[in-house]
């Protein structure tokens, strides 16, 4: 195993389980200790974890994951979902999309498209996006987020001026009962803005996310048409997202 894909699964094992501990990495990966101890120093370095006796937690154990480490996670499944959700894109369509790593997969899998106009909130988005003569592009302005998000009430304000024919938005928790919630008040109120200017809405979240509630809710259920998530999740957390009244993708 290189050494990028080590650091890649040790993120996602900090960011899963909170704690890491050299032992268990040294055997998951096939390496030695002392390796896992270097991959670990290097990771603390650049503030991803915070090293501790025999091992390591994450760095902001309880709150919003930073987007550099988040970046890192389950790429295989944001990439699976960012594929399968630009198949919703039809020709001509405007489309809104919110910030996010598996909302920045999504953008990568529209570049070669033609005929559609985007409509974004993220600076890393409209990066990836600017200059694709195929691709119109839109970029909201607002209040800017660790997330690389623009957000608040001039972003509200600037979105209420267009119709979205589809959304995407990315949620850090996902349940029936609480719908889609995120750690950012400010934030949840502009992915809300984002879905009632569309007429189709549309939830892209890995299965870590499912089964999961953070601080601030950004819309129930009923204000979504569709999920799309990996196959990661379990059966019964699909069915239930479904009696809820959505269309759920699994790739």
């Amino acid at each position: 195993m290189r050494k990028a894909e080590r650091l890649s699964a040790i993120l996602e094992q900090v960011g899963e389980h909170g704690t890491v501990n050299v032992g268990t990495l040294a055997d998951a990966l096939g390496v030695s200790g002392a390796t896992i101890r270097r991959d670990l120093q290097s990771l603390s370095r650049h503030q991803l974890l915070v090293r501790t006796h025999g091992g390591a937690t994450a760095n902001e154990s309880g709150d919003e994951v930073p987007t550099r480490v988040k970046a890192a996670l389950r790429q295989a499944e944001k990439k699976s979902i960012g594929r399968a959700a630009a198949g919703f894109v039809e020709q001509g369509s405007v489309v809104g999309m919110t910030g996010g790593t598996t909302a920045l997969e999504l953008s990568r899998a529209l570049v070669e498209r033609r005929g559609i106009t985007v409509v974004t909130n993220a600076i890393n988005i409209a990066a990836e996006l600017v200059g694709h003569a195929g691709i119109r592009l839109v970029l909201i302005g607002g209040i800017a987020r660790s997330s690389y998000e623009l957000v608040g009430p001039a972003a509200e304000a600037m979105l209420a001026n267009y119709h979205l024919d589809i959304a995407f938005i990315g949620v850090d928790g996902l349940t029936p009962e609480e719908g889609c919630t995120t750690y950012d008040e400010m934030e949840a109120q502009t992915d809300l803005t984002f879905l009632r200017r569309a007429r189709r809405s549309v939830v892209i979240a890995d299965s870590s996310k499912l089964s999961k509630v953070t601080f601030a809710r950004i819309s129930l259920l009923s204000g979504v048409t569709d999920v799309v998530t990996d196959r990661g999740a379990h059966p019964d957390q699909l069915k239930a997202l479904e009696r809820a009244g959505v269309r759920v993708t699994a790739v």
